[in-house]
């Protein structure tokens, strides 16, 4: 909602917003951009406005100020309304979808566009490091890129956010079961994809994962041309000869097994070459040449929570100890989901091969503090070597048959070998971090929220 509040000011739009607990960087983003912030939900927020009002899909009914847009007959919309009446239409919609993937590939395919001269539009959940924001507002451009999120659109639309999008291209990265406060099953899902690939029109593209088999199975009979792109040979775009260091990963593209272009990203990961080909499939669609995908590939920087490298912590009590070898190593990520987890864990893994790695996870999404994945939290973490768990968030909400047992994820991972840690907060985690790290070792966060700033607590505790 505050990236979709600074692109309809860069729009030229009056914007202003109600919020009940706005936090920096957004609220310094918005408050730069004169976009200012009312604070909490009142029915006087409401006395002068004289516009439209956008509900974002976190307001529900008993909600003060939507009870007085309902009781005043305000003209309201949701957020990806407003995006498909004021950016979609009338231009060639770039759609990023797929359980993961979307922020990172949204991000390559923004910039692919940007650095081969073609200045999109676009809106990503995360950051860019080479935008330096999540949105960008060129109203001129033929293109738009939006990152396509299943979610539910609002209390008053219960369909996916990304059936507003309208796509020329698609992207489908991969199907997975997610949101499970929204989605009962994986059929339910996979319907929702399938109705988006009935939006794209025959002189579209949708790009399809061809290693996924929802992903195939939602794209069969498509309307739309298909170009597939993976890792398995019966793939349209397939990268071949990999070749992974501990910054960067290379690999042949072939199209339909002709051997077209030698290219490198500066992403680890097998998953980061499948967000690649996704571009490159996609790009080539819009005659964007392997030259130009390159220079863009080559000067990405990524986006933020992606892997990010907050610093390296060299306790002068190691000295004092004797102790011989580097510092501590810390990274941040937005792996909230057991495949997140585990394919970050396998790209760190990728960058450092023979270090100890110490991983931290906050249950905080509504499908991990649910017992869905019960088995799956244990194994995502083999990569690493220590695992700290915070206590799940709200499980008093959840029915007792409902909750994610925590200790018997505990116990499974002990059994798989690691040492394995359930504390309450992230003050706790990172007291106990700072006990148990050794020089040398490796830190990655995983969590879709601030954790409790514990990227500030493990700084001060790492450094004592």
């Amino acid at each position: 909602m505050g990236n979709a509040a600074l692109l309809m000011r860069a729009l030229g739009h009056d914007v202003s917003g109600s919020d009940d607990n706005i936090y920096p960087p957004m609220s310094v983003l918005l408050a730069e951009r004169g976009v200012p912030i009312l604070p909490g939900y009142r029915s006087t927020n409401l006395d002068r406005f004289d516009g439209t009002v956008v509900i974002g899909n976190a307001m529900s009914r008993g909600n003060e100020e939507v009870e007085t847009v309902l009781e005043r007959r305000l003209p309201f919309v949701s957020m990806a309304e407003l995006l498909e009446r004021q950016v979609v239409q009338g231009k060639t919609s770039i759609v990023v979808s797929g359980t993961h993937g979307k922020s990172t590939t949204s991000s390559l395919m923004a910039w692919t566009l940007e650095s081969s001269g073609r200045e999109p539009s676009f809106l990503i959940g995360g950051v860019p490091e080479n935008f330096g924001a999540g949105f960008q507002a060129r109203p001129q451009s033929e293109f738009v890129v939006l990152e396509g999120d299943e979610y539910d659109t609002a209390f008053f639309d219960k369909r996916s956010k990304f059936l507003h999008y309208l796509p020329s291209t698609l992207i489908i990265n991969n199907i997975e079961f997610d949101h499970a406060d929204i989605f009962s099953s994986i059929d339910e899902i996979t319907l929702a994809f399938k109705r988006l690939t009935l939006l794209v029109p025959r002189n579209g593209l949708i790009v399809a994962n061809a290693d996924d088999a929802n992903v195939m199975n939602v794209t069969r009979g498509s309307f739309a041309p298909l170009t597939t792109f993976g890792i398995s040979e019966q793939s349209d775009v397939r990268a071949d000869d990999i070749r992974y260091t501990e910054q960067s990963t290379s690999f042949s593209v072939r199209m339909s097994g002709r051997l077209e272009s030698e290219l490198t990203i500066p992403l680890l990961g097998e998953f980061n070459i499948r967000n690649a080909l996704a571009v490159i499939a996609a790009a080539r669609h819009h005659g964007i040449s392997y030259e130009e995908i390159q220079r863009a590939f080559s000067s990405f920087k990524s986006i933020k929570r992606r892997l990010e490298f907050k610093g390296d912590f060299f306790p002068s009590s190691f000295a004092k100890m004797g102790k011989v070898g580097g510092g501590i190593k810390v990274y941040d990520d937005f792996a909230h989901h057991p495949t997140a987890i585990r394919e970050t864990l396998r790209a760190l893994r990728q960058k450092h091969p023979t270090e100890r790695v110490i991983a931290i996870f906050e249950p905080r999404s509504n499908t991990t503090r649910r017992n869905i994945f019960q088995k799956e939290l244990a194994e995502c973490f083999d990569a690493a070597n220590v695992v700290f768990i915070s206590q799940i968030a709200r499980l008093h909400l959840l029915d007792p048959h409902e909750r994610l047992n925590p200790e018997q994820v505990m116990d499974d991972l002990r059994a798989r070998g690691k040492e394995a840690y359930y504390l309450p907060d992230a003050e706790s985690i990172s007291q106990k971090v700072a006990d148990v790290a050794k020089p040398g070792d490796v830190v990655i966060v995983m969590s879709n929220g601030s954790f409790g700033g514990i990227h500030d607590l493990l700084k001060k505790e790492l450094s004592k």
